[in-house]
């Protein structure tokens, strides 16, 4: 690492949990993020501040006046660009040394097949379940750790969920099946407190950080309630569907 790396990275690099080999790790990975909105804004400003090498955005959407409340990756002068450019520009702002990639368009089972397979870990920062989906089953095919977070009104829930971790770890078809009949909700009609999406897209970013390190993630095989109205957690232990045609699929 060069000296201005060690400056920069120099709390992290403080933690014996980290320490130089684990920023070193964290410097040479490669992560993909699916959605640029409330969670991916937080999530990737994260992810570039703390030097991951690679940083690969997918959204397919533009910069919005009733975006700004909560996805603060984007300004009021970027009214009308794709998110991607947006939060890629905010990105490098912070962090220059960064390698951002940016994909504007609408995320894909055949995209994300290509997608994952480079990358070292996925965060799914969108808000609707054929894509959530479409990102899980890319990672049970291709082996690579997912970190799912969702956040509605003042309601929250976190998980990771690795194919290559313990073989009775679930992955997300095991708890949220595909073809179970789950309400699509969206924060344009039932509402969401900006900073609590912004808590949920940070959340992410912190467990794909461990596991860039080489920590190990507490939430593999759990689901994390976050009731943000009486601001407290519980904590789901979550099992492996046997019948689960995803994972069948496991590398």
């Amino acid at each position: 690492m060069t000296d201005d790396q060690l400056l920069r990275y120099s709390r992290h690099i403080l933690l014996d949990a980290i320490g130089i080999e684990g920023q070193e790790r964290i410097c040479n990975s490669h992560a993909l993020i699916v959605g640029a909105g409330g969670l991916g804004s937080p999530a990737a400003l994260y992810l570039a501040a703390a030097g991951v090498g690679t940083i690969t955005l997918v959204d397919h959407d533009t910069v919005d006046l009733t975006n700004l409340q909560r996805q603060i990756a984007h300004t009021t002068a970027r009214s009308g660009m794709a998110k991607v450019d947006s939060a890629k520009a905010a990105m490098l702002a912070i962090n220059p040394e960064v390698v951002v990639h940016v994909i504007c368009e609408r995320a894909t089972s055949a995209s994300l097949a290509t997608l994952v397979l480079t990358t070292d870990v996925v965060l799914d920062c969108t808000d609707n379940f054929v894509t959530r989906h479409a990102i899980n089953a890319a990672c049970v095919q291709h082996g690579k750790p997912l970190v799912s977070g969702s956040a509605i009104r003042l309601d929250g829930q976190l998980s990771v969920y690795h194919p290559r971790g313990a073989a009775d770890s679930p992955c997300y078809a095991c708890v949220f099946p595909p073809e179970q009949d789950f309400e699509e909700v969206a924060c344009s009609t039932m509402g969401v407190l900006g900073p609590f999406v912004g808590m949920v897209g940070t959340m992410q970013a912190t467990e794909a950080l461990k596991i860039l390190a080489g920590m190990e993630s507490q939430l593999i095989g759990k689901l994390l309630l976050i009731d943000g109205k009486r601001m407290s957690f519980d904590t789901i232990k979550l099992a492996r569907n046997p019948h689960c045609g995803v994972c069948d699929s496991r590398p």
